[in-house]
């Protein structure tokens, strides 16, 4: 597991990186969650499909963690876990579908910090530099 948090004025932003794009978006996927809640502490007995598209890697960034703060919030569930089941690129864009996996929220277990209302295109990168996928956004919390 690979991200971290970086210094922004109102916001959050957070920078992942894997050894392949779909461990660089999983752990975004990750990181994100880590800053609503203590992630080591949500079950991971729900699966919720996720599929999205976008233009670019940077961009499917962004719609990949949109899509599961939707998911999170129409289905009241946190998620701790994250896994890409086919990354595809064709003259149309990268599309992606995966499945996150974590449990109903519960105000007795999940101690809540911030709410992420969502990402966005500020502070958007994706690099790749000696093998590493690294993808950068600002939250809006």
């Amino acid at each position: 597991m690979t991200y971290e948090y970086l210094d922004h004025e109102a916001d959050v932003g957070i920078r992942a990186s894997g050894a392949t794009l779909e461990e660089a978006l999983a752990d975004g996927a990750r990181a994100m969650f880590g800053v609503m809640t203590d992630i080591n502490r949500v079950g991971r007995s729900v699966e919720v499909p996720i599929r999205c598209q976008a233009d670019d890697p940077a961009a499917l960034f962004v719609e990949c963690l949109n899509e599961l703060l939707f998911q999170s919030d129409v289905r009241h569930l946190l998620f701790a876990d994250f896994q890409v089941t086919r990354l595809a690129h064709t003259g149309a864009g990268y599309t992606l579908e995966g499945v996150a996996r974590g449990e109903p929220l519960d105000a007795t277990k999940h101690d809540l910090w911030t709410e992420v209302k969502a990402a966005t295109y500020a502070g958007l990168r994706y690099d790749v530099e000696d093998g590493r996928h690294t993808l950068q956004c600002v939250l809006d919390v």
